[in-house]
């Protein structure tokens, strides 16, 4: 799961903009240039397989779709934090 999560660097990309409150797909594609739709798609439903995202749908007019980082998603990502401060401080030793 971490090497499939960590190998696509969308997966991180969404994470940051979740944290940044960007929740909504159409507002991720505009937000990060390079990202398509499709592969958006793609990546949110790795991550809601794995539960690390879940997906809330609103009864509105017209339907709004928002992703939302779950209980187990906020301590698999502090995780992968640790791995990316693990890999800046091997870097620097080098």
């Amino acid at each position: 799961m971490v090497e499939t999560i960590y190998g696509c660097k969308w997966s991180l990309t969404v994470y940051q903009l979740l944290a940044n409150g960007i929740n909504r797909p159409g507002e991720m594609v505009r937000s990060v240039e390079g990202l398509t739709t499709k592969v958006l798609n793609e990546c949110l439903r790795r991550n809601m397989e794995f539960g690390i995202l879940e997906r809330e749908s609103y009864d509105e007019s017209p339907p709004r779709v928002e992703y939302v980082v779950t209980a187990f998603g906020r301590k698999f990502i502090r995780i992968l934090d640790e791995l990316e401060a693990l890999q800046r401080e091997i870097a620097s030793e080098l």
